[in-house]
């Protein structure tokens, strides 16, 4: 017997959350909402090194 709930895991899209913020800041306000991963278009419009540090 299985107990417990499943429930689905969500990223904060920092595309479309967070509008009142710059992008890079972006990054803490989803950290600050408990999200454990974030997803966003365009990925290549900063650096590597710059979002490694988001992150």
């Amino acid at each position: 017997m299985k107990t417990g709930v499943n429930m689905p895991r969500f990223a904060a899209n920092l595309s479309m959350l967070y509008p009142q913020h710059d992008f890079l800041e972006r990054f803490a306000a989803a950290a600050a909402d408990s999200f454990g991963a974030v997803e966003y278009l365009f990925p290549y419009a900063y650096s590597t090194q710059e979002l490694k540090q988001r992150l």
